[in-house]
C-alpha cells in the first residue's frame, strides 16, 4: 500500500513537471512568433544618405526608401518597421535617440555603426586635401581608436540591444572598401591614399565582426557585394567626391543599397 502511495505520488509529481514545462515552452513559442517587428538602427550608410528618396519626416536624418532597411521591410512586411538610423550617428547617438522601439516583440535589429566615432569624414577629409604622409598618419589615429576605444563603446551599444529586445536576432552590417585599386580614376587621390583607405575599412570591419561575435550577433560583411563596384570601377556603387551634395560623398548609390547592402542582409536576416 506505501509504495503504491509512492507511486502514485511520483507519477503525479511527473505530470506536473510535464505539463509546467510544456506550459513554458508554449509561452516562450508564443513569444517567439510574436518577437516579428523589424527595428533599423546606425548611422548613414543605414539611413540611405546617397541613395536619394528622403523620407521629409526624417529630417536631416535623411531615411531614403531606397535605403536597405526600407527595401527589406517592404518586401517583407514585418509587423512593425522602426527607422531610426540616422546621418552622422555614433554609438552615443545609437544609445541616446534611436533604441526606443525596441522590446520584446522585436525580432529583427539591423545596425551599421563605428564609422563616425573612428573619424571617418574627418579620414577622407584629410586624404582628399593633404599629402599622402598626411591621410597615412590620420589612418593611423583611426586604426589606434579601433583598437583601443570602439571596441567598448560597440559592446555598450550591443549589450543595450540584447538588454531592449531579447528575442531579436541582430545583424551587425560593415562597411564596403572605397576604392577599386588600379582602376579607371584618373585623377584625384593617389593609390597609395586609396589602397590605405581600402585598409582602413578592412581594419574597421575586422573590429566590428569581431565585437558582434562576442555579442551572438551575425555580422553582414558587404566587401563581397562592392566587389567590381567600388569607386574608379565601371559600374560605381558608391559616389565618390561630391562637391554639389558633399554630405553624399563616398556613400553607397541606390544601386549600392539594393544591389550591395540589401542582398546580404536578406541573406543573414
Amino acid at each position: 500500500m506505501r509504495r503504491s502511495r509512492i507511486t502514485a505520488y511520483v507519477t503525479s509529481l511527473l505530470l506536473a513537471v510535464g505539463f509546467a514545462l510544456t506550459g513554458a515552452a508554449t509561452a516562450q513559442a508564443s513569444q517567439t512568433a510574436a518577437a516579428t517587428g523589424y527595428v533599423a538602427l546606425g548611422d548613414s550608410y543605414s539611413s540611405g544618405v546617397g541613395a536619394g528618396s528622403y523620407l521629409s519626416s526624417s529630417g536631416d536624418c535623411k531615411r531614403s526608401t531606397k535605403a536597405y532597411p526600407y527595401l527589406w521591410a517592404a518586401a517583407h512586411s514585418p509587423s512593425s518597421f522602426d527607422f531610426t538610423a540616422c546621418s552622422g550617428a555614433r554609438t552615443g547617438d545609437v544609445m541616446a535617440n534611436q533604441l526606443g522601439p525596441l522590446s520584446s516583440s522585436t525580432g529583427l535589429v539591423s545596425i551599421t555603426i563605428g564609422g563616425n566615432d573612428a573619424g571617418f569624414s574627418d579620414v577622407m577629409t584629410t586624404c582628399v586635401l593633404q599629402s599622402d604622409s598626411s591621410c597615412l598618419a590620420r589612418i593611423a589615429t583611426a586604426k589606434a581608436y579601433v583598437d583601443s576605444t570602439l571596441p567598448g563603446q560597440l559592446d555598450t551599444v550591443y549589450s543595450a540591444i540584447s538588454a531592449k529586445a531579447p528575442a531579436a536576432h541582430v545583424v551587425v552590417i560593415g562597411y564596403p572598401r572605397f576604392y577599386k585599386l588600379s582602376g579607371s580614376c584618373v585623377a584625384g587621390l593617389s593609390e597609395t591614399k586609396r589602397s590605405a583607405i581600402n585598409g582602413a575599412a578592412d581594419y574597421l570591419d575586422s573590429a566590428i565582426a569581431k565585437r558582434a561575435a562576442d555579442h551572438g550577433f551575425t555580422f553582414g560583411d558587404v566587401r563581397g557585394t562592392f566587389t567590381g563596384h567600388e569607386i574608379c570601377s565601371s559600374n560605381a556603387w558608391l559616389h565618390s567626391l561630391n562637391w554639389l551634395n558633399i554630405g553624399e560623398s563616398y556613400h553607397p548609390t541606390a544601386a549600392g543599397h539594393s544591389g550591395g547592402y540589401l542582398p546580404v542582409f536578406s541573406g543573414t536576416a
